[in-house]
């Protein structure tokens, strides 16, 4: 217990009904009352606290004995208080907080279902399932979730436009009406398509879009797409593909191509390693400028992914001014993720410095990388050996004996010819015409043996095939290795007692604690460490603590 605070008396505070009578001297539980105001008193030279009472500024002591030196004030900070009022409005959320869309699957119905009865917002991981499995997952959140707000992933396919078109093709016919935009390099007709369509104005003149894209960015470039209307071009092409009218090509000047942008800083999966300090500014900056510059009529809000996975880092970003905060890789470690138990298991066993760059499979030729768990894995190594093959070949015949009979050895555990019958089978069914173009281009064959490997990689992790445990491809960001730091010896610790919203709620509680911390240590107040940190609590205390997880929308958003 700190001792007497040696700063001058400016203010005072006095009980004013019963309530503030009592004084409370056990200050890490008041501290946890993030839903009601905190005055830091001191009585006989001993802090104590209060939720109740009425303050008064200056030094001169006012009339009435029992008034106390007030030394600090905390407003309350109610987890869903935090981040943007516009962003949960638009989404009907209590929470302005994301649950990212992990592909395959990963960020599961269970789990987009959770998020959503809990007032979060889910997105299922659509990249890399068939539309079948997706169309599934359709049916089913639209079941059990009605109106309550959930979306679905759309990713960058620029190998693959086809099937990107027929996913767009699927949300507009199933009423899909809110996706996070992935991975994108560039704007793509599939795209602005789900963007514009149905885009009209309603009886007041207002412009309707019934379509909304949260984009997921980490270049500049590319956030500065998303944050101008569509292009013009690619308007004009939908139109002369009588996709769109030309009424809604004109309307579609007058809207961002994103509703809302998550900067993404350096997270499992697509990432570029930004880092969030310097992301988070540049993207708000550039927000900025371009409304300004088109003069939207509904504000742009963005929000932070990437590396948040504490308390701490989840405060920052909202101090920094994100709208709302994302998260990916600790999801994938609790019991609703999609995946694997070993996977999960290997996850709450990861460091931050466990994580490595690897080539992916979606955008193999490119070089483009992800990031994933290198500890109890070879993927890293193995990946990035099959692309510096590709690179240096031109096809498999010219890549030397030794290492010929390595890949079929310890990659494919197959000859290279019976791995482009199972390669060669898989896309007979999703995109007939990869087959046709690597029937005529050796190097393109290669690439699809080789990304069939690597797709098969992640594949293997989900499903734990113990025989194949040494390639899995785990997406997996340093933010991973944070977490399991910061819940070490707590019930938080064993994979089987994540849950999506447990972990969510600690998160969100433990930022309402800290800022709140930090707001009293500005004041003057040393906070010892028994008092600024925040453990992992139980999903039942913090429901007893500042009530239910909900859907519905927080009080300031009604």
């Amino acid at each position: 217990m700190p001792s007497s605070i040696a700063k001058p008396v400016n203010a005072w505070w006095a009980p004013i009904d019963s309530r503030s009578q009592s004084l409370d001297k056990d200050i890490r539980a008041a501290l946890h009352r993030v839903d009601l105001p905190l005055f830091w008193l001191e009585q006989n030279g001993r802090p104590v606290v209060s939720h109740h009472g009425t303050m008064t500024i200056g030094s001169e002591m006012p009339s009435g004995s029992q008034a106390l030196p007030l030394l600090g004030y905390a407003p309350p900070l109610h987890p869903k208080d935090l981040g943007d009022f516009n962003f949960k409005k638009r989404h009907n959320l209590g929470y302005a907080y994301v649950v990212g869309a992990m592909a395959n699957g990963i960020t599961s119905v269970e789990m987009v279902q959770e998020a959503a009865n809990a007032g979060m917002l889910g997105f299922f991981g659509a990249a890399g399932l068939s539309l079948d499995q997706i169309e599934t997952a359709i049916d089913r959140l639209q079941q059990k979730l009605g109106d309550i707000s959930f979306g679905f992933n759309l990713i960058h396919s620029p190998f693959e436009p086809a099937l990107e078109s027929a996913v767009v093709n699927l949300y507009l016919r199933r009423g899909i009406r809110l996706i996070s935009a992935s991975a994108y390099l560039d704007l793509t007709p599939a795209l602005v398509y789900y963007r514009v369509k149905g885009i009209h104005r309603n009886i007041a003149g207002a412009t309707i879009c019934p379509n909304k894209i949260i984009a997921k960015v980490s270049r500049i470039e590319i956030a500065e797409k998303f944050l101008s209307p569509p292009p013009r071009k690619i308007l004009d092409q939908l139109v002369n593909e009588h996709k769109i009218t030309r009424e809604e090509a004109l309307l579609a000047h007058s809207i961002p191509m994103a509703d809302d942008l998550s900067a993404e800083a350096d997270s499992g999966g697509h990432t570029d390693n930004r880092p969030a300090i310097t992301l988070l500014p540049t993207m708000l900056a550039l927000r900025d400028e371009l409304a300004t510059k088109f003069a939207y009529s509904d504000p742009i809000c963005v929000g932070l992914g990437g590396g948040i996975a504490t308390p701490y880092s989840t405060a920052a970003a909202f101090a920094m001014g994100a709208a709302y905060v994302l998260t990916g890789s600790v999801n994938q470690s609790c019991k609703e993720a999609g995946t694997s138990r070993l996977v999960r298991q290997m996850l709450s066993e990861a460091r931050q410095a466990d994580v490595s760059m690897a080539p992916s499979a979606d955008m193999f030729e490119l070089g483009v990388k992800v990031q994933v768990l290198k500890r109890g894995t070879m993927f890293p190594l193995r990946a990035t050996k099959l692309y510096e093959l590709y690179s240096n070949f031109e096809n498999f015949e010219q890549i030397p004996a030794a290492q010929r009979e390595m890949l079929e050895r310890d990659f494919f555990r197959r000859s290279y010819q019976e791995e482009w019958a199972q390669t060669k089978g898989f896309f007979s069914q999703r995109d007939p015409r990869q087959i046709e173009r690597a029937e005529k281009d050796p190097k393109y064959k290669m690439a699809l043996v080789f990304r069939s490997y690597l797709g098969q990689a992640s594949a293997w992790a989900k499903s734990g095939d113990p025989d194949r445990k040494i390639d899995y491809q785990i997406w997996c960001g340093p933010a991973m290795g944070a977490f399991n730091q910061w819940v070490k010896g707590s019930y938080l610790e064993k994979p089987d007692n994540r849950s999506t919203v447990a972990v969510a709620m600690n998160l969100l509680l433990g930022a309402s604690f800290v800022t709140r911390v930090r707001w009293l240590s500005s004041q003057g107040i040393p906070m010892a460490d028994i008092f600024g940190k925040f453990a992992p609590m139980k999903l039942s205390e913090i429901t007893k603590l500042i009530g239910p997880q909900t859907n519905k929308k927080s009080p300031r958003a009604e």
